[in-house]
């Protein structure tokens, strides 16, 4: 199993190119795509853990161009031995942004943890940022206070990120990819085009993957208290978009449903409603957590209504 893990790896580097480009941003190279047209780009960043975004930026650039790019040791960006905070995820992504000649304005979309990293993107270069769409984001307040219930949850997640690095090194996810089982947990993949699925398991296949959803989760304290300094962002139009719950029903006709992180969540939307004196908020009212795979709808809609709000201004 190890021996094939490590031949498809070297092949798929043939077969699967990066569709965007590698720049350097100081010492390792990131990967952006982007596609579409318009004065106002759209910039996308993922989950912990996630290149969700990948899912959603055909469609995002119907609407305007749109710019995708992997976090460091995702997808085809490489690894860096920098901490995996909120400030150095967003130094990295600035330095990218100017060197790729992406010109602001920008209209940034935070997935998750993404929020983090948006928000405190809208904080150190305002004069770039026109809106921001929030999905099913995080609020410092609330990350920093959780309960213990959610502290050890946190906790279990972290350890099976390391846990799932060396299943990776050693093919064992690659395996799973290959037998359906992330079509099993989660049947909404299965309407996605098969080589944008590739794109998104070919990452998850490798172990550097998940030792950096552990390095990501493990700062994941610091960049909340990164965040702690980032109040309000005036008039900016922002729109938080809030799943129904944390885990949406899976598996048949069981349902998971983790109380204490839905309780959590809604008082993070609330923090999370204060940011802007134009603040909406629309609910995923069929999602989970990952809006980006369940109601990817929902984010092209607000996407467009902060296009709207903007678009009378000139750029």
């Amino acid at each position: 199993m190890t021996a094939y893990h490590l031949i498809a790896s070297i092949q798929e580097k043939s077969k699967l190119p990066p569709i965007g480009k590698l720049i350097d941003v100081g010492g390792h190279k990131l990967h952006l795509y982007c596609a579409g047209e318009g004065k106002i780009s759209i910039i996308l960043d993922h989950s912990l853990g996630g290149i969700d975004g990948y899912f959603l930026v055909e469609e995002l650039a119907k609407i305007s161009r749109v710019c995708i790019y992997d976090r460091a040791g995702y997808g085809w960006s490489q690894s860096s031995h920098k901490p995996r905070t909120s400030e150095q995820i967003v130094k990295e992504l600035h330095i990218l942004l100017k060197k790729a000649e992406i010109e602001p304005p920008y209209i940034l979309v935070g997935n998750s943890f993404g929020s983090y990293n948006m928000r405190l993107y809208a904080d150190n270069f305002p004069e770039e940022v026109v809106g921001m769409v929030l999905t099913d984001g995080l609020h410092e307040k609330q990350m920093l206070a959780m309960p213990l219930s959610l502290k050890l949850l946190k906790l279990f997640f972290t350890v099976s990120f390391l846990i799932a690095s060396l299943g990776a090194a050693l093919g064992i996810v690659r395996f799973l990819g290959i037998i359906g089982i992330f079509e099993v947990l989660k049947p909404q993949l299965r309407k996605f085009p098969k080589t944008t699925l590739k794109i998104v398991k070919i990452s998850f296949y490798s172990g550097r993957h998940w030792l950096t959803m552990f390095r990501e989760m493990w700062s994941l304290n610091n960049s909340g208290r990164q965040l702690k300094n980032v109040n309000g962002f005036g008039n900016i139009p922002i729109i938080n978009i809030k799943a129904a719950m944390f885990l949406r029903p899976s598996l048949g006709r069981f349902y998971f449903s983790i109380q204490p992180a839905d309780k959590l969540r809604d008082a993070i939307q609330s923090n999370l409603f204060l940011l802007s004196t134009d603040c909406e908020q629309l609910l995923a009212a069929k999602s989970g957590h990952f809006v980006w795979i369940d109601q990817q709808e929902v984010i092209l809609t607000a996407v467009k209504k902060i296009f709207t709000k903007v678009e009378q201004f000139d750029y």
